[in-house]
Formats: C-alpha cells, structure tokens, sequence
C-alpha cells in the first residue's frame, strides 16, 4: 500500500496551513481525500498539486483561474495549454497595469515638475483654509 499522510504532515512538507488545504478540497481546487477514521489521508501526489496552485497564486491567477488550469477544458485539453492560454491572458493583463502604473508615474513627476500646478494649488482655499467661506479656484 502506498504510503499516506495526514493533512497536517502534507501541510508540513507543502509549506502551508492545513486550512488553506482543507479550503482548497471546499472549493473543488483538490480533491477530496481518502478518509480513514474519519480522518483525511494523502498520497505524496498532491504535492506537485499544491506546488503548481502555489506557483499560479504566485502568478497572481485567481481561484476560477487556478480551477481552470488544473481541471478545465476551455483553456484547452492538457495542462500545459491551459496553462500558456491563461498565462497569455494574464500578461495581457499585467501589461495593462504596467501601462496604467507608467501613466500614474508620469503625472505625478509632470506635477512635481510643474511651479503652476503647486502654485495654484497653494492659492486654492478649498486646499488651504476651510473658514475662509469664498474659495478661488
């Protein structure tokens, strides 16, 4: 018989809390282990499961996302598909953000550079003084 583990020593050797394992079996991401009396009892396989939904958290891929690459057939028939489909998805994705992030930057140091910008928001009362009642800008 193969060797079997409980959830706190899988926990152990993943590197994990036993919660976020027994969340994980709720949600349908792992399977629902072997029991013996009453307890759960592991194989060494799920490991390589437990490292790849760490390494796609690490990608910043949500629950639905983690589903899908490991059980999913619209991302494609194999793992290894799933994975380059939701991988290009999720690069499309962080461009985007490191475009909005570049944007953001540029703003703030234009507005840093900018001695018309502070002054105005110098002389603005609505900034400056809350009982001064007429404000100029």
């Amino acid at each position: 018989m193969a060797e079997e583990f409980s959830i706190g020593e899988i926990a152990d050797m993943a590197g994990i809390p036993a919660s976020t394992i027994r969340y994980y079996e709720r949600i349908g991401i792992l399977p629902a282990p072997r029991r013996s009396s009453g307890q759960r009892r592991y194989a060494r396989d799920v490991l390589p499961v437990l490292a790849i939904i760490q390494l796609a958290k690490d990608a910043n891929f949500s629950l639905p996302e983690i589903h899908d690459l490991l059980y999913g057939e619209e991302s494609g028939p194999t793992p290894s598909l799933r994975w380059r489909e939701l991988a290009s998805r999720k690069l499309r994705e962080v461009d985007e953000v490191i475009a909005r992030a570049q944007a953001m930057k540029h703003l703030l140091e234009e507005g840093l550079r900018c001695a018309s910008l502070q002054y105005e928001l110098d002389a603005c009362a609505l900034l400056t003084s809350v009982a001064d009642p007429r404000p100029e800008c």
